[in-house]
C-alpha cells in the first residue's frame, strides 16, 4: 500500500462517499494484506473519548466498545500509552479479563493493537483480530509496517475532513448572516430606522422571546416574502 497524498485521497473520498467508506476500505485491506488477521478496525480519540472509526467486514459487534466502557483493553491502552498491545492467546492472557471474556465468547483468540502517530488527536490504534492462537505472529513485523502506512492515510484523511467541516461551517455563517441582513432591511423599509437601530430590534426580540436570532429572522422574511430562506442545514447536507 503506497502512502496517498492529500489530492489522491481527497478523490478516493469523493468516489468512495467519504471518509467512512474510505477508512472501512483500509481496515478491509488490513485483513487481506497481513496474515492472519480476520477483523480489524481503527480508534481514534476525540473531545476525550475513544471511537471507532471504522471496522472491516467481519467485524464483531461490540469489540471495541466493550473496552471503551470498561476503559481497559488492548486498544485502550494502545491508543493511551502509544505502546504495541499484543495478547498471543487470550485463553491464557492475565490483562484486561473483562474484555478477555468478552472477546473470546466472540470467538477472537489473539489481538495485536497498534498505536497511530494521528495528529491533532491525542490518541489512536490499529486493533487487528485473529481467530486462532500464535495467527499473528508471523505477520507481527508486516503488521507494523502496515500501521505506519495506515497513520499516514488516516492523517490525510482526517486533514481532510477538518477542510470540509471548516467550509461548511462557513457555508452556515454565511446563510445566517444573509438573512438576518435580509431582515434588518425589512425593518429598516417598514420602521424607517437606521441598520444599527434595526438590529438591536431584532436581537432584543430575540431574547425576550427566547429564540435564536438568525430563527426569528428566517420567520420575519418568510412572513414577508412568503418564501423560507435556505436552511444552514440543508444547504449543508446537500454537499
Amino acid at each position: 500500500m503506497r502512502s496517498e497524498t492529500p489530492d489522491t485521497l481527497d478523490r478516493a473520498m469523493a468516489r468512495s462517499g467519504g471518509l467512512d467508506t474510505l477508512l472501512r476500505d483500509l481496515a478491509d485491506r488490513a485483513v487481506h494484506e497481513v496474515p492472519g488477521v480476520v477483523a480489524c478496525s481503527i480508534t481514534v480519540r476525540r473531545a476525550d473519548r475513544l471511537l471507532t472509526l471504522a471496522g472491516s467486514g467481519g467485524m464483531p459487534g461490540g469489540l471495541d466498545q466493550r473496552q471503551y466502557e470498561n476503559g481497559a483493553g488492548p486498544c485502550v491502552d494502545a491508543a493511551g500509552t502509544g505502546q504495541e498491545q499484543y495478547a498471543p492467546d487470550l485463553a491464557r492472557e492475565t490483562r484486561w479479563p473483562a474484555y478477555r471474556t468478552y472477546a473470546l465468547s466472540v470467538g477472537v483468540r489473539s489481538v495485536l493493537a497498534m498505536p497511530l502517530d494521528v495528529e491533532g488527536e491525542t490518541g489512536a490504534a490499529l486493533n487487528l483480530y485473529a481467530a486462532e492462537p500464535g495467527a499473528l505472529e508471523s505477520g507481527h513485523e508486516q503488521a507494523r509496517r502496515f500501521a505506519e502506512r495506515a497513520a499516514d492515510t488516516v492523517n490525510v484523511a482526517l486533514h481532510i475532513e477538518r477542510k470540509q467541516q471548516s467550509a461548511a461551517d462557513v457555508r452556515v455563517a454565511l446563510l445566517s448572516r444573509s438573512v438576518i441582513d435580509q431582515a434588518i432591511g425589512i425593518l429598516m423599509a417598514r420602521e424607517r430606522v437606521d441598520a444599527q437601530r434595526a438590529l438591536e430590534r431584532l436581537r432584543r426580540a430575540s431574547q425576550d422571546r427566547n429564540v435564536k436570532l438568525r430563527d426569528l429572522c428566517a420567520d420575519l422574511v418568510t412572513r414577508v416574502g412568503g418564501t423560507p430562506p435556505p436552511s444552514p442545514e440543508r444547504s449543508s447536507a446537500e454537499r
